[in-house]
């Protein structure tokens, strides 16, 4: 199995910045991706920006600009800096990471999630 453990959310005023942070854990083989989601109250869940093994990122039009993730290869860990934070932004952060346990078994987990609340 694998686990992916969340932080840094929180509460921030507009214009303002947080970092989220997801560790990975377990009988990781190989990580293929590694991706931040987020699910507004009576909203879909919706991709914010995902890091690639093969070195591409991507990310939700409306964090283009302001959101940036980044990965640190030798704790299997991602980060989200987030700036000029917006009250729709709102939102509870999931982290997902998918890849394979060994050559054959592949996985997708996700994290528990972190309440972002950006608000005056």
């Amino acid at each position: 199995q694998v686990q992916l453990v969340e932080s840094g959310g929180g509460l921030v005023q507009p214009g303002g910045s947080l970092r989220l942070s997801c560790a990975a854990s377990g009988s990781i083989y190989r990580l293929a991706t590694m991706g931040w989601y987020r699910q507004a109250p009576g909203k879909g869940r919706e991709l914010v920006a995902v890091w690639r093994s093969a070195g591409s990122t991507d990310y939700a039009d409306s964090v283009k600009g302001r959101f940036t993730i980044s990965r640190d290869n030798t704790k299997n860990t991602v980060y989200l800096q987030m700036n000029s934070l917006k009250p729709d932004d709102t939102a509870v952060y999931l982290c997902n990471a998918a890849g394979k346990t060994d050559w054959i078994t592949g996985f997708n987990s996700w994290g528990q999630g972190t309440q972002v609340t950006v608000s005056s």
